[in-house]
């Protein structure tokens, strides 16, 4: 009889590491297999080692920086913290450290290939969960933890408990994953997965892109998860070019499920002040649009350029409108413009953005003005996060972001595929 009977896939990657079976609710201290933070906490992690006396991290092999919340610095402030971390990557003899221009820490890491299946991951940032659906166990944390884990190589953590998420059916065209996701949200809302690891599955999600999987998990945090954990498969592999330990759940293992028809989704939106505010788009179009932004963690990948470009080709932005393009890694960004799409994007009127998470975040390159609208394919829109605090901000596909920048409108993308 296996030592794993009757357990969650992340019940076993976390037995599989700490060398002993565990199930929801133990607390363990647990090896970690792979760490990363960007230039926004990067500083902190750096101050955190100071106040423990950690003069050298224990592997510098197991950990990355990327440099994606502030590229290039808006201000003389955020450059000189910059190159406070540059200096201690240097002084660390890191290898992964990755500055300007390479892309989202999301992105690059497993595009690099740190990651593979099986593996647990920690990050310094919130969406750190994104790299669950790579079939491992990856949640975001505080600095002061970060640091912990480059002192000693582990953490301590409370196993989560699963809630399973089975997709039914197939996504019909110009239904994205984003779509997806984001009906997820509304069902499940902004703290109904508190502490749980989202595992996401069934017909639609193995019919997935690789890309369009982490979209999914992503957004796992956005209902309160650890993690949006999706099982390895050959797509998987491919993607990291590495092979890795794969893990399911067992079935009578996962006490918690809902189950969503994806077969009959159409797309929508998440209107202002929360990601569970979900609506059919049918319901908001037409609601003016200053911004279109194409990008981030979220959507930010070759097809998600991809397929806007498939809309914006021999069309135009609409005059009302300014449209931001910032693809999420160099190798996305390249790839785009070998294929003709950021010629596309800037033929339509759009601004193609350095590599990074653009304004997502709210600070720089393409802040939002008072009273001003964004649709958005990025992961939060709380009131102030893209600009100013009367602004408003719609989550949606990339597919919608575009068929929205030409007519300057919240806009249905079907018409545009027909």
């Amino acid at each position: 009889m296996s030592v794993y009977m009757a357990s969650t896939a992340v019940e076993k990657i976390i037995s599989d590491k700490v060398g002993k079976s565990v199930t929801a609710g133990e607390f363990v201290e647990c090896p970690v297999d792979f760490a990363y933070c960007h230039d926004g906490t990067g500083v902190l992690v750096i101050d955190a080692l100071k106040r423990m006396g950690v003069d050298r991290i224990k592997d510098p092999d197991s950990f990355s920086i990327v440099f994606d919340h502030s590229v290039p610095p808006y201000s003389d402030q955020a450059a000189t913290l910059q190159a406070r971390v540059r200096r201690f990557a240097r002084e660390q003899g890191l290898k992964k450290f990755h500055d300007m221009g390479e892309g989202i820490c999301h992105q690059v890491v497993p595009e690099k290939g740190y990651v593979a299946p099986g593996m647990v991951v920690f990050g310094a940032d919130s969406h750190t969960c994104t790299l669950g659906s790579f079939g491992l166990f990856s949640t975001g944390v505080g600095a002061t933890d970060l640091a912990f884990i480059l002192a000693t190589g582990k953490t301590w953590m409370k196993v989560p408990e699963t809630l399973r998420v089975e997709c039914n059916g197939v996504l019909s065209e110009a239904v994205s994953s984003k779509d997806l996701v984001l009906e997820i949200t509304r069902i499940i809302g902004t703290d109904g997965a508190t502490y749980k690891a989202l595992e996401f599955a069934g017909e639609a999600v193995r019919e997935m892109s690789q890309s369009s999987r982490m979209t999914m998990s992503n957004m796992a945090v956005e209902m309160g998860a650890k993690t949006g954990f999706i099982e390895a498969d050959e797509k998987t592999f491919a993607f990291l070019g590495r092979d890795g330990k794969r893990f399911s759940s067992d079935p009578g293992a996962i006490r918690e499920r809902i189950e969503v028809d994806a077969g009959s989704l159409e797309p929508c939106a998440a209107c202002p002040g929360s990601v569970a505010n979900v609506k059919p788009l049918r319901e908001v179009e037409g609601v003016h649009v200053d911004q279109a932004f194409l990008g981030s963690c979220t959507n930010g990948r070759y097809e998600d350029l991809y397929e806007a470009a498939r809309i914006l080709r021999g069309r135009k932005v609409h005059e009302d409108t300014r449209m931001i393009v910032v693809p999420a890694s160099k190798a996305v960004h390249m790839k785009a413009q070998r294929d003709g799409l950021l010629d596309i994007f800037l033929e339509a009127g759009a601004m193609v953005g350095v590599t990074g998470c653009g304004p997502c975040l709210g600070v720089h390159m393409g802040v939002i003005g008072e009273n001003e609208v964004a649709v958005s394919t990025s992961n939060r829109n709380f009131v102030g996060r893209m600009g100013a605090r009367s602004s408003s901000v719609y989550l949606a596909s990339p597919q919608t972001v575009a068929a929205s920048a030409v007519e300057g409108k919240l806009t249905d993308p079907r018409r545009f595929l027909r």
